[in-house]
């Protein structure tokens, strides 16, 4: 048959009716998506921690390292000012010669009260160095809970004690935490735009629909007895989203994962436009492997994308200019609420019209993560496996940083 009919429309009529149901659909659904977004952080915010002063126990914190990041000291010296009657800092780096061990050795200078250490061990367990320098890191650990923190992150005095407290529940094994960007140059900028509005939104909508089943990868508490239950860091070491799989095989194993309401700064220092994909491109494949028909799912969320494409496809009808009026308008909002009222993020509130463009761009990068599974980072061409493993393609024997700062 050259024609087929569905309600007496050929094919040249049918296929355009299709394609701009299928997009106002999914414009319904990003708005669905927006307001439940707005839901579930006005909920999760609404209920803040309770602090009992006299739980406070020692805390390890194991923190990896490669290269010197924006305001390396302060961001070290954050963890050296808690208050907290007692914890240790362990410093895991492969390289002595890299230049971040003179400035672990001033930190040591500078805070002789603080029990601080440096752990320099080219022993590698894995593909993933960021988790041998947190293995080499453990062995020196004294006490039961471990804390991994990244090296360009930075928090308030009041820290460790708000982190800690969902521990005061046996059940609880592990603990993790929101993170508000500080940036410098515009291609920064455009990144926190979406992490704040986008990335940490579907956190908290993913919260409130399944329950923490994955960890963040700035801050990590984990008992050390989870940690031995899901296999310890050797079971890890070869994976790329070495946070997430923290806290889902915790989660596996029946331990209670918490999301803390405290929100830690996270510094971003992407300065090219090829860097923000590089960087975006190794996040998404690693949600792809991870969470494959989420990450399929996000279709659903990209509004601003689906409703320009509507507008479009409807030639500026007024079902087009209100579906994209709508779409727009509960994105601002959600976007508003999660990162200006809720992360107190003022990257947010500054380039709040920056939101569509973040908003294409990350859609963009989410269509060209299904192109492939390999990536090059620091000198390697690694490829992701279907079971999220890292495979090393090519490697420049001079250069053993890799991943520190996933």
């Amino acid at each position: 048959m050259e024609y087929f009919t569905i309600f007496n429309l050929d094919r040249a009529s049918w296929m355009p009716l299709v394609i701009d149901l299928l997009l106002l659909l999914l414009c319904l659904s990003a708005i669905c998506y927006y307001c439940y977004g707005i839901y579930a952080a006005i909920e999760f915010f609404s209920h803040p921690t309770k602090i009992d002063r006299d739980f406070h126990p020692p805390i390890s914190i194991l923190k990896p390292i490669c290269g010197l990041d924006i305001d390396t000291y302060e961001n070290f010296a954050s963890f050296c000012k808690q208050d907290y009657p007692q914890y240790q800092i362990i410093f895991g780096i492969q390289d002595e010669g890299d230049p971040t061990v003179e400035m672990v050795k001033k930190i040591i200078s500078d805070f002789p009260e603080i029990d601080i250490c440096l752990i320099v061990s080219d022993r590698a367990i894995g593909t993933n160095l960021k988790v041998s320098n947190l293995a080499n890191a453990q062995a020196k650990a004294k006490y039961s809970i471990l804390l991994l923190a990244d090296s360009d992150v930075r928090v308030g005095s009041n820290y460790l004690r708000r982190v800690i407290q969902p521990m005061r529940d046996p059940a609880v094994g592990v603990v993790t935490c929101l993170y508000r960007p500080l940036v410098r140059g515009w291609v920064a900028i455009l990144e926190a735009i979406g992490i704040s509005t986008e990335y940490h939104p579907s956190i908290l909508v993913a919260r409130k629909l399944e329950g923490m089943k994955f960890a963040l990868g700035p801050t990590i508490v984990i008992r050390q007895t989870v940690l031995e239950a899901v296999g310890g860091f050797l079971a890890i070491a070869d994976y790329l989203a070495d946070d997430f799989q923290l806290g889902y095989r915790s989660a596996q194993a029946g331990y209670k994962v918490v999301l803390s309401d405290y929100i830690i700064d996270h510094l971003i220092t992407t300065e090219k436009f090829i860097d923000l994909i590089d960087r975006q491109t190794r996040w998404n494949c690693c949600t792809r492997v991870s969470r494959p028909w989420g990450y399929l799912g996000l279709i659903f969320t990209y509004g601003t994308v689906t409703s320009s494409l509507f507008l479009i496809a409807t030639g500026g009808a007024i079902l087009g200019w209100a579906a994209f009026a709508l779409v727009w308008t509960t994105r601002f909002i959600m976007a508003w609420i999660v990162g200006v009222n809720c992360l107190n993020d003022g990257i947010t509130k500054k380039f709040l019209w920056l939101v569509p463009l973040a908003d294409h761009t990350r859609f963009l990068l989410w269509c060209y993560s299904f192109v492939g599974n390999t990536f090059s980072w620091r000198g390697r061409r690694l490829k992701l496996t279907k079971s999220g493993k890292l495979v090393v393609l090519s490697d420049d024997p001079g250069n053993i940083a890799i991943l520190n700062d996933l």
